[in-house]
């Protein structure tokens, strides 16, 4: 298995268990559970470039779209405090994966 399935499987394990908790989390609002529903189908993305990840690498784009965006519209709310210091760790995570992403992209030259 090589680097890239191996991370590729984690990025889809990470979207899968965190879209899910938010899916799954009582007292969540609808759009909290619409949110969770769309961070684990990127999971199921993430999972299928895994099978090949220097043919699929260009799907990752819209990884990396969604995490530097994500990213941007929830870090200043986690550091103005208004979001839980947990939120801050998944955006880290985002941030990690979107960095891999991207070093893919630049190898695959996609």
């Amino acid at each position: 298995m090589s680097f890239w399935t191996i991370a590729l499987t984690l990025a889809a394990a990470y979207n899968l268990v965190i879209g899910l908790a938010s899916m799954l989390q009582r007292g969540a609002t609808r759009d909290a559970r619409v949110t969770g529903l769309l961070v684990a189908c990127f999971g199921v993305v993430y999972a299928l470039v895994a099978s090949d990840p220097v043919r699929f690498a260009p799907v990752l784009w819209a990884g990396v779209l969604g995490k530097a965006g994500v990213i941007a519209l929830l870090a200043p709310a986690v550091r103005r405090g208004e979001l839980p210091r947990m939120v801050g760790w998944v955006l880290a995570g985002d941030a990690l994966f979107a960095a891999l992403f991207v070093a893919l992209l630049v190898l695959a030259g996609a």
